[in-house]
């Protein structure tokens, strides 16, 4: 009987093995075998509102490391509440995450995907900062300062 236990164990052992190392080269970046997201913000902007209880915010976010993470909420203390959304086929809809992937970017742009200011507490004007806190699936919440613009405000960069 032994015998036939240890060539079992060890088949059993050598799938286990295997199935351990199928995620972390399999491209699939949402396991974090493959190493860790770094990610870093920039571009961030919002055009000053033109309605009193709501506004729109823009941002790209790299992920520099070899791992996925997601967006999955926003905080400030301007708003009641920060959304955020996609948008399909011209159409807006509010999203539970964003994904970021490994060695990639999300970019939060005017007529795409991006974050919704909602209950303003009071209306940002242009020249203003407004500081929000994005909070990810995997990595810890970073800061970031949003400076207010123009209404009409087209950034260079393609937002």
């Amino acid at each position: 009987m032994r015998r036939r236990l240890g060539p079992a164990a060890l088949v059993i052992a050598g799938v286990l093995a295997l199935a351990g190392c199928g995620g972390s080269d399999s491209g699939d970046s949402d396991d974090s075998g493959s190493g860790k997201a770094e990610l870093s913000a920039g571009s961030a902007y919002m055009p000053q509102p033109v309605s009193d209880d709501m506004a729109a915010g823009f941002l790209t976010v790299t992920n520099k490391g070899g791992a996925a993470d997601e967006l999955t909420s926003v905080t400030s203390d301007i708003a009641g509440q920060v959304t955020v959304h996609e948008s399909v086929d011209g159409a807006m809809q509010e999203v539970k995450s964003l994904k970021i992937p490994a060695g990639g970017r999300l970019e939060l742009k005017s007529g795409g995907d991006h974050l919704m200011f909602e209950q303003l507490k009071s209306k940002p004007k242009e020249g203003q900062t407004v500081s929000v806190e994005l909070h990810f699936a995997h990595s810890g919440p970073m800061k970031v300062e949003m400076p207010v613009k123009p209404a009409t405000y087209t950034p260079k960069t393609g937002h």
